[in-house]
């Protein structure tokens, strides 16, 4: 476990994607990312809150990344590439690896939400440098060298309630 004090200064960087793919398929819900930034801080100095998303013209994108700002987060977009096989893909990996070794020397703390095992080289690199890490994720879906190689890990599992929404349906009436 961390000893954490009002005195450290922390960079929180979030993998929306990841945590909102991990919300959804396990528990049908949508991510508080307000809850996980505070978390993440839990009354120390923040620096900087960075979440990354992907734009994939939904409906509902532009108040989603409004509402991140509002939470306190720098939002970073990058548009979802689609190739002429029909093939999409958006992921933050390396812009996310490269802000993190950017910033870490004005750190005390390097805090991760993301449970995506292609995190571990840096996680490996970053404990290598005697940067302290902490990552926030859901346990069940959260690759288990990333559990293993950060300092402290901060189960989202272990309080659903906390870090989830639930996802609003909207009904339709019938008339018969």
């Amino acid at each position: 476990m961390s000893i954490r004090n009002p005195d450290q200064r922390v960079g929180v960087f979030v993998d929306v994607q990841n945590l909102y793919y991990s919300a959804r398929n396990m528990y049908n819900a949508r991510v508080n990312f307000n809850a996980v930034l505070d978390a993440a801080v839990a009354d120390r100095r923040l620096i900087r809150a960075v979440a990354y998303v992907i734009e994939a013209d939904e409906p509902q994108e532009k108040t989603f990344f409004e509402a991140l700002d509002k939470a306190g987060f720098e939002v970073k977009k990058k548009p979802l590439q689609t190739w002429a096989s029909g093939h999409q893909k958006g992921d933050w990996d390396v812009g996310i690896a490269m802000d993190i070794i950017k910033m870490m020397n004005k750190l005390d703390v390097v805090v991760l939400a993301s449970g995506d095992g292609d995190f571990v080289p840096l996680l490996e690199y970053l404990q290598m440098m005697g940067q302290f890490t902490e990552t926030l994720a859901f346990g069940k879906s959260c690759s288990g060298k990333v559990k293993e190689l950060t300092d402290y890990f901060v189960d989202l599992d272990d309080a659903p309630k906390q870090y989830l929404m639930p996802i609003k349906v909207h009904k339709t009436t019938r008339k018969a």
